[in-house]
């Protein structure tokens, strides 16, 4: 489903309205430009990340354009070449992209999405791409990670209120979702992106009756298919659990129902959860379900598992919404390539930082696999370059080790979305791509990445003639004035 409804084309940094200004001034406007979106490092140290975010940018870019409002304002601020902002009344994206499928495992410094086109059309789409990006790849993310962390167990995204505003709720619950959760608190996510949604009660509900019991008896009688109580508003095991225990019996097995699980919100989880199901089997409740939350995420939810709590579902807020414990995500885009009488001129960005200088040039990224097809590395390579085996790659980062593989398979990890500023890709619907997640994690990429602590990490290396390339130019540029 498409974004709302709303025009937000000047969702963008301020220079590129500026740098635009000037491409359209200095007779540049046309020149066609590469630009890559990529980022540096995956959050929380892992091996890799999940991309997401794709069907967003393309509903951005469909859109796009400048209404009269947004033509006035930018004339109001007396900085604009008047035949600029002419320009811009009647803009629409002329260019290509390509761009990885979202729910892609997708490793640091490989483009994620690249732009190829007139300069100024790459130019302005820069703050809107990043920030979709950024934002869902690293909600989608750390779900995987929770869902990792859950060993098969049932994990709901609880986190709207924590979220950093509405559009970080609803849009980081539709990347939860891709990532690997199962459903999610958010009404209004269910209904844009139909994500199944749960939840029963708060400590309000019962708190407002004159006891616990009548409170559960009454939800009981509301919603008997699905009776799930939180039990730890006064006393988790003594009332709570026992006023459970009590609601099944005394209505709803008489009634041809089952008390279908209780929640715990608070105190020691791996404890309570084991008390409790001890006390519920011995109640002949074998089947009710045992649901954890507070403040949870892949850590906590690995360290309970590790100490044989009794918990069936995981209800994670905070700590996935706003992925706490590394919640910037950090793509950047950069100018990579301009062409120039029909010929490609590579572009680099050189800095004393390492992990700053770009790699130039318009490119592909090959996954690599072995004959059981697993994936054993990510490949750049110039782009429509010939990959032959033998297949020799370089670490850029660290030279001296290379590689040879022989007997493997390579798919280009592309795909054309916008030829010309037309559509040409059919976004698959949502289950679609968080199906397309889980048989990545549970076929492609080794265990060994999938470590919470010190994973395996990914090769993810150049073809000789790319790195041959980013020498040449650096030693170029390296005094330039």
């Amino acid at each position: 489903m498409e974004s709302f409804k709303r025009n937000i084309s000047l969702l963008m940094d301020f220079y590129e309205l500026t740098m635009s200004n000037g491409y359209f001034v200095e007779d540049k406007k046309d020149q066609i430009a590469v630009f890559d979106l990529f980022y540096r490092n995956n959050p929380d140290d892992a091996a890799y990340s999940i991309f997401c975010g794709l069907e967003d940018a393309i509903n951005y870019v469909r859109n796009f354009h400048f209404d009269e409002n947004d033509i006035a304002y930018l004339k109001s601020l007396n900085i604009f070449n008047d035949d600029f902002l002419k320009y811009l009344k009647d803009f629409k994206f002329r260019g290509d992209i390509y761009s990885f499928e979202e729910g892609s495992v997708v490793y640091p410094n490989e483009p994620l999405i690249t732009v190829v086109g007139p300069l100024i059309d790459c130019q302005l789409l820069e703050t809107a791409l990043l920030a979709i990006v950024n934002h869902e790849t690293l909600i989608a993310t750390k779900a995987n990670r929770i869902v990792l962390a859950s060993k098969g167990r049932s994990v709901s995204d609880f986190g709207a209120r924590r979220a950093h505003n509405i559009d970080s709720a609803l849009y980081g619950a539709k990347a939860s979702y891709i990532g690997g959760v199962n459903s999610t608190a958010t009404t209004l996510a269910g209904e844009l992106f139909n994500i199944p949604v749960s939840g029963t009660m708060a400590h309000s509900w019962i708190m407002s009756f004159e006891n616990e019991y009548d409170s559960f008896l009454s939800y009981a009688k509301l919603y008997p298919e699905n009776s799930v109580f939180l039990i730890d508003t006064y006393d988790v095991i003594h009332s709570g659990l026992m006023n459970a225990i009590k609601v099944a019996k005394d209505y709803l097995i008489p009634n041809g129902y089952r008390l279908k699980g209780v929640r715990i919100d608070s105190g020691d989880l791996a404890y309570l959860s084991k008390k409790c199901r001890k006390i519920l089997d011995e109640n002949g409740l074998n089947d009710t379900i045992i649901i954890a939350s507070n403040s949870l995420d892949e850590y906590k939810i690995n360290s309970l598992i590790d100490q044989g709590a009794k918990i069936d579902s995981f209800g994670v807020g905070e700590n996935l919404i706003t992925s706490k414990s590394n919640p910037v995500f950090g793509g950047v885009y950069k100018l990579v390539g301009m062409y120039q009488n029909g010929i490609l001129i590579p572009k680099i960005k050189i800095s004393e930082t390492l992990e700053k200088i770009t790699n130039p040039s318009f490119k592909d990224v090959y996954r690599v696999f072995n004959k059981e097809n697993r994936a054993i590395a990510d490949l750049l390579a110039l782009h429509g370059e010939t990959i032959e085996e033998p297949l020799t790659v370089i670490d850029p980062n660290k030279p001296w080790k290379t590689l040879v593989f022989n007997d493997f398979t390579i798919k280009n990890m592309r795909v054309k979305v916008f030829d010309k500023g037309e559509l040409v890709y059919k976004v698959p619907d949502i289950e679609e791509r968080r199906n397309f997640v889980r048989y990545q994690i549970e076929n492609v990429i080794w265990d060994e990445e999938k470590r919470l602590v010190m994973p395996h990490i990914h090769y993810s290396d150049s073809t000789k003639n790319l790195y041959d390339l980013k020498i040449k130019l650096i030693k170029e540029n390296k005094y330039a004035k």
